[in-house]
């Protein structure tokens, strides 16, 4: 697994202009192809959820796709996913056996960066089974990723935007992905030359992705977050960083934005206040807080 910590943390900057970028539901459109096919599948398998199959099904979609959790970590996103699924009235009803994911939760509160490798190191401390079924499940996920998720090319006016990026500002895919996924997926379509450098999972948290590299290195009003997800803008303002969102269900006409108007407005720094106000407003109606079948 190649790991990119020396570099990330070695960035320094050749532009004025420093761009985040965001993989999955964001440059790709493999959000839903991922988790529906991928990681839901396994989740219900491992985890012996095939008597209330619809639920977790329902309950995984929610937390990972179409609330304000979409994007979440893997593991954050497991947790979160067994939780709402235990307090569902239907799966009571059913009096299904939820899995105790209490030494899962204990890691992912002490652990800062959430990928396979740490959880294989933790499992090799602690012989914990429940762990070591979840170091499965990810792997499983990841070896059904890398059978499934193929041809899948950027979102419209995507490209053009890294093209435009590249000659002004400092780019870098920051991400929840693991690396060798990441960079698969870009080498393949021919994009990872468009940007600097490309974060995933075992890095750390996106956070502390763009704190690495921009820090100090750049003025706030020159430096911009591209996502889809809540957790996109939360690393951006946590940074000092402006945001632009690639609001879900309205990908291509997000990257239209970018590309035919917002670009310009951030590199002539006019981006910042009113109009960035505007976009955060409407990509925060887009993902609820709560599930439905809680109103």
């Amino acid at each position: 697994m190649k790991d990119n910590t020396i570099e990330l943390k070695n960035f320094q900057p050749k532009k004025v202009f420093f761009i985040g970028i965001d993989s999955d539901g964001c440059v790709f459109d493999t959000m839903e192809l991922k988790h529906k096919e991928c990681f839901c599948p396994q989740y219900i398998n491992h985890f012996n959820l095939q008597s209330v199959s619809k639920y977790a099904r329902e309950v995984w979609d929610f937390v990972n796709l179409y609330s304000k959790t979409r994007g979440i970590n893997r593991f954050k996103g497991l947790i979160r996913a067994i939780e709402l699924l235990t307090d569902r009235k239907e799966v009571k009803e059913r009096k299904a056996i939820m899995p105790d994911l209490s030494g899962l939760k204990a890691w992912v509160e002490r652990e800062d960066k959430l990928g396979n490798l740490a959880l294989e190191k933790e499992i090799e401390k602690k012989d914990i089974p429940e762990l070591k079924e979840v170091y499965n499940w990810s792997i499983d996920v990841n070896e059904t990723v890398e059978k499934i998720v193929r041809n899948v090319p950027p979102f419209p006016y995507a490209r053009k935007c890294l093209e435009t990026i590249k000659n002004d500002a400092d780019t870098i895919v920051v991400s929840q992905t693991p690396i060798n996924a990441l960079e698969r997926e870009w080498r393949e379509n021919g994009i990872d030359s468009l940007v600097r450098l490309i974060i995933g999972q075992e890095m750390g948290t996106k956070e502390e992705h763009i704190q690495y590299t921009a820090g100090n290195n750049y003025s706030p009003e020159k430096m911009l977050m591209i996502g889809d997800a809540p957790g996109d803008l939360k690393a951006a303002k946590s940074n000092n960083a402006l945001f632009f969102p690639i609001i879900p269900g309205k990908e291509e006409e997000s990257w239209k934005l970018l590309y035919e108007e917002a670009l310009e407005k951030f590199f002539n720094l006019s981006y910042e206040g009113r109009y960035e106000k505007s976009l955060i407003e409407e990509f925060d109606k887009a993902l609820p807080e709560n599930p439905s079948w809680e109103i």
